[in-house]
């Protein structure tokens, strides 16, 4: 009887499927999706400069973290766009946290890109933000990015108030306000 039991195909599809269930049940804790509301995961890239960046150095921030890439159009288009409202919000405590997530230059990508200048690329579009380079890709890993450019805007409270897909104006009218109303202006 028991051998008939353990040879039956409904007993397997049922101890299949009790397993997902509890794998599922034991790593719900560890799965924070990265979601308008949710808290901002911490990260640590390089600077320009090969020292540590992490979010964590700009708490009490409003924090615009851009992910992209030199290769990209889309990013490359909205960078002048980035540069205007950081200037036009110089002196306050707004910050833009630029991660690039090329390959180091002369190396080429896992998916085929080469490498970026990336100090070039900032001089040629003026840029005096921080550009920071994650060439390993954890970032967009860390906030499950589907592709570049992906940008989040953290509050002072570390809690992410938008998150664009794509690339956008970011001096427009509706995302100044944004900014400053999390400034608390």
């Amino acid at each position: 009887m028991m051998r008939k039991i353990f040879s039956s195909a409904y007993f397997w599809t049922v101890v299949g499927a009790v397993g997902i269930v509890a794998v599922a049940w034991v790593g719900r804790a560890r799965y924070q999706p990265v979601v308008t509301g949710a808290s901002a995961p911490e990260f640590t890239v390089r600077n320009l400069e090969g020292e540590p960046v992490s979010l964590s150095d700009y708490r009490e921030k409003v924090v615009l973290l851009n992910i992209w890439a030199t290769w990209c159009a889309p990013c490359r288009e909205e960078m002048p766009s980035m540069q205007r409202l950081y200037e036009s919000l110089a002196g306050t405590d707004f910050e833009i946290l630029a991660v690039s997530v090329d390959a180091p230059l002369g190396e080429i990508s896992a998916n085929g890109m080469a490498g970026g200048d990336l100090a070039a690329f900032a001089e040629s579009f003026g840029l005096t933000f921080p550009i920071l380079h994650d060439p390993s890709g954890e970032i967009q890993r860390t906030y499950q990015t589907t592709g570049v450019p992906e940008t989040f805007l953290v509050g002072k409270d570390g809690l992410i108030y938008r998150k664009v897909a794509g690339g956008t104006l970011w001096d427009a009218e509706a995302n100044q306000e944004l900014v400053r109303r999390l400034l608390g202006e």
